[in-house]
């Protein structure tokens, strides 16, 4: 049972980790990172993220050519039908909300605010919680035990963290227990109940190739090649195994 958990949430627990490092790392040294370290940073992440993202849809595309063609055209699809459910439920406004709360957060922080621990742990629970790559990396750790896209958000939420550390002090830290909760959740729910229907249905595969193409995207989100409503897309990820059901 601790195994099966402990495969399920690896991503989780390396995000977490990241987190944690991040925080120890702040309080120990105030420093900010040079802007050379913050670019080849910047760089590293995005590179690391469109291999994973490109290697997922990679591996979870199958079968001769016009069948690959097809998975392919099932996943494209999936993203423009899971777009316009995104924009309906406005998940892409939820998520920017999220965002310019968390900014007016850090701009009013003050050394002296009694108040700033807290604040500094709701800011970061929200903002690690609710990022589009966090949900997509924990649904790919319980699916598959796919755990790389978790593994770099943790180096980025570290990096974050260590930034915040100076502006709202310890309480930062305390963000990876919310991050554990949230994710692991959704992981150990793929795992248990999810990945199960998905393979005894030949379904998996789609939903990690649509995945995959997701988490490519977060790259060149990070990358600044290009903006996408990242949130929105999210329902990509029901609409893909519904398509290839219907498709057969």
């Amino acid at each position: 049972m601790i195994s099966t958990i402990l495969n399920a949430t690896l991503g989780t627990l390396l995000n977490a980790a990241g987190i944690l490092l991040g925080g120890v790392l702040g309080l120990t040294r105030r420093r900010a990172l040079p802007a050379a370290s913050e670019a080849f940073f910047k760089i590293a992440v995005g590179a690391f993220l469109v291999f994973y993202g490109l290697r997922l849809t990679w591996l979870s595309l199958h079968g001769s050519f016009s069948q690959i063609l097809k998975q392919i055209l099932i996943v494209v699809m999936a993203l423009i039908v899971g777009k316009l459910a995104g924009r309906l439920l406005r998940l892409q406004k939820v998520s920017n909300r999220i965002g310019r709360s968390a900014r007016e957060r850090m701009m009013a922080a003050k050394p002296d605010d009694p108040r700033r621990s807290s604040q500094g742990f709701k800011t970061c629970a929200a903002l690690f919680c609710a990022a589009p790559l966090g949900i997509l990396g924990a649904l790919q750790d319980g699916l598959s035990g796919y755990f790389y896209p978790l593994a770099v958000k943790g180096v980025i939420d570290g990096l974050a963290t260590r930034g915040f550390v100076p502006l709202f002090g310890w309480g930062v830290i305390l963000s990876a227990v919310p991050v554990i909760a949230f994710q692991g959740s959704i992981a150990l729910l793929a795992s248990q109940f999810l990945a199960p229907f998905l393979r005894a249905h030949a379904l998996l595969d789609s939903v990690n190739a649509t995945s995959g193409l997701l988490v490519f995207c977060v790259a060149l989100v990070i990358l600044e090649i290009k903006k996408f409503e990242l949130a929105d897309y999210l329902p990509s990820l029901a609409f893909a195994p519904l398509i290839t059901s219907l498709w057969r």
